[in-house]
C-alpha cells in the first residue's frame, strides 16, 4: 500500500469535511441573524428597565410576527395525561437529538410521533407531579415533546413524555390529540405582537429583578378545562434560568406564569 498517497487522501478528506461543516455553521448563523434580534434592538425604555432591574437576556429575540389564528383541539382519550406505557425494546436516548432516527424507532408504539417536536426547556424543569411520574416509570429523567400545529408551532399544553434510564428510553406517556384550526373574524386577521413588545410587558410588570431569560419561543398555549374541546392561542413563551415560564398571548397580551415550584398557573 502507498502510505504516502493514503495519507494525502485522508488529509484532503478532512479538509473537505471541515469546509462543509464550516459552511453549514456559517449558514446557520446567517439564518439565525436574519430571524432574530439582539438586546440593542430593544427600545431605550426597555433597555433601561432591564438594566435597573438587573434582568439578563441570554438568547436572541425572534423577529417574526406571523398571523396565526386560535385553535381548538381535543384529547382523543378524554384525558390530557395518558397512561404510562413501557417499551419492550428499549431505545437509545441519544436518538432524541436525531429526529429521523427517533421517529423511525418509535413510530410503531407512537404513530403520531412524526408530528412532535423536542422541547429542551420543558425537559429540564419538572413540577412535583411530573417528578412523581418519572419515579413511577422507574426512570432517571424524561424528555418532553409537543405536538405541532401546522407542522411548525408547538402546542405547549400537550406533552409526550419519554422516560429514560441508563441512556435508554424505557417508557412513554401521552394522550393523542386532534387539532382543528378555528380562528374566525377579527381575531384571525390580527397580527401578533412582536416578541420585543411581549418582552417589554414582562420586564416592566412581571419578571422579578435579577432574573435571566434563557429562551424565547413562539407556539400555542391556553388554559386546560374539564371539557371535550380546548382552546389555545398563539403565544410567546419566555423561559427563565430559574425554571419559570411566562406565556404572553400574542393578540391580547395576557400573561400566564408556570413554575416548577408550584402546580398552579398564575395570571
Amino acid at each position: 500500500m502507498d502510505w504516502g498517497r493514503a495519507k494525502n487522501v485522508l488529509i484532503y478528506a478532512f479538509l473537505l469535511l471541515n469546509l462543509v461543516l464550516g459552511y453549514q455553521l456559517w449558514n446557520d448563523v446567517r439564518e439565525q441573524a436574519d430571524t432574530s434580534l439582539d438586546f440593542a434592538s430593544l427600545s431605550e425604555s426597555t433597555q433601561k428597565v432591564m438594566k435597573e432591574k438587573s434582568i439578563q437576556l441570554l438568547c436572541q429575540i425572534p423577529s417574526i410576527t406571523p398571523q396565526l389564528p386560535k385553535i381548538t383541539y381535543q384529547y382523543l382519550n378524554g384525558e390530557n395525561i395518558g397512561p404510562q406505557i413501557g417499551l419492550e425494546d428499549k431505545i437509545e436516548s441519544q436518538l432524541i437529538f436525531r429526529d429521523k432516527d427517533l421517529v423511525s424507532a418509535l413510530k410503531g408504539p407512537i404513530p403520531q410521533i412524526g408530528n412532535y417536536q423536542y422541547d429542551p426547556q420543558g425537559s429540564e424543569y419538572m413540577t412535583k407531579s411530573e417528578m412523581e411520574r418519572v419515579k413511577e416509570a422507574g426512570a432517571a429523567g424524561r424528555f418532553v415533546m409537543h405536538a405541532l400545529v401546522d407542522q411548525k408551532w408547538p402546542l405547549f399544553n400537550d406533552q409526550l413524555e419519554l422516560f429514560y434510564s441508563e441512556q435508554r428510553i424505557i417508557a412513554y406517556r401521552y394522550s393523542p390529540i386532534q387539532i382543528v384550526t378555528s380562528g374566525t373574524g377579527d381575531e384571525e386577521s390580527q397580527k401578533m405582537m412582536p416578541a420585543s413588545n411581549a418582552l417589554k410587558t414582562l420586564v416592566e410588570r412581571h419578571i422579578p429583578p435579577g432574573s435571566a431569560i434563557k429562551d424565547i419561543q413562539l407556539g400555542y398555549y391556553g388554559q386546560v378545562y374539564n371539557s371535550e374541546s380546548q382552546i389555545a392561542a398563539p403565544s410567546w413563551r419566555f423561559t427563565l434560568e430559574s425554571g419559570e415560564m411566562y406565556y404572553v398571548q400574542g393578540i391580547s397580551g395576557d400573561v400566564t406564569v408556570t413554575s416548577p415550584k408550584s402546580e398552579k398557573e398564575k395570571e
